[in-house]
């Protein structure tokens, strides 16, 4: 008897086993239920629509492979130049927002500012951010506009009009102020976690072995950002490049800018072109997949410190 309550004892043991790997199996599957949306939106509104990209930059307008629209990038001298200032034009937003932001960030967290100053600069930042497109190009125009109410200020304590006097916002400088109102607040969001993540024990130690403050960020504090710091600036390259709304809204086609031209070329009824509006965006999608690519490089070194 002894004997065969141990076997029933073992086959008990035995089936409880197996159904904690069952539930364990069951368990993986269902964790990956809320993940089905994140992927059908992958695959629905970026998978496809990039292949669909690459397709059509191949092909001719009765559907026959070609080459002929990556040729014309290279040889049209105002493709190129819109290339050139989108570049230009997201480099200097970059080092506007990104330098601004860190300037930002660093006096509200290792600053000594009150927490409340905290908290209101990151509120303003998460709305801010988000705030482009037509709204943000329209609060510029009816500020810095030819008739925008700071241009009339400055128009009636000067006694002439500015804009006769060459100022005008609606340029490649003007358009970087605009951009930089989003990139500043991007950058301060981002880069505020990195400072948050400088321990005060690094801090002790430097001034323990002698170094002052300038050592301490020169040796200690600034190697550890360096990754995040460029990380968020490519991001803010990233996010600068592929605007098109606030550009289209705020100058319209007075800025030669790759997004614009593609807008054109898709939809435009005197420069229709999809063939050659899809390379134009092949040729962001590959600008973009190295910005992305270089950032999750500088994310992978920056963690390294910041755990």
């Amino acid at each position: 008897m002894a004997v065969k309550s141990l076997l029933v004892e073992k086959e008990r043991i035995n089936l409880r086993g197996v159904l904690r790997a069952r539930l364990g199996e069951l368990h993986t599957v269902w964790a990956w239920v809320p993940m089905l949306p994140f992927f059908v939106f992958a695959v629905a509104f970026l998978l496809l629509p990039s292949a669909s990209i690459v397709v059509r930059s191949f092909q001719g307008e009765q559907g026959q492979f070609t080459l002929a629209n990556i040729e014309r990038i290279f040889t049209r001298p105002d493709l190129l130049r819109a290339y050139e200032n989108s570049i230009l034009l997201s480099i200097a937003t970059a080092i506007f927002g990104g330098v601004l932001g860190f300037l930002l960030g660093y006096a509200i967290t290792l600053g000594r500012l009150p927490p409340s100053i905290r908290s209101m600069v990151l509120t303003f930042s998460g709305v801010a951010s988000n705030f482009a497109g037509v709204p943000l190009a329209f609060a510029f125009i009816a500020t810095l506009g030819q008739m925008g109410l700071v241009t009339r200020a400055l128009n009636d304590l000067l006694g002439r009009n500015i804009y006769h006097s060459g100022f005008s916002i609606y340029n490649f400088w003007g358009l970087s102020i605009v951009y930089t109102y989003f990139q500043l607040p991007l950058m301060v969001l981002i880069i505020t976690p990195a400072l948050d993540g400088l321990r005060r024990e690094w801090r002790e130690a430097a001034e323990g072995l002698g170094a002052t403050a300038y050592h301490y960020w020169r040796y200690v504090a600034l190697p550890i950002l360096l990754p995040s710091l460029l990380g968020t600036m490519v991001l803010l390259f990233a996010n600068s490049f592929g605007a098109y709304a606030t550009a289209y809204a705020f100058s319209g086609s007075q800025i030669n800018l790759v997004p614009l031209v593609i807008g054109f070329n898709i939809r435009g009824n005197v420069l229709y072109d999809p063939g050659l509006g899809n390379a134009l965006a092949l040729g962001m999608v590959v600008i973009m997949a190295i910005s992305i690519a270089f950032y999750s490089y500088l994310q992978r070194r920056s963690e390294l410190w910041l755990k």
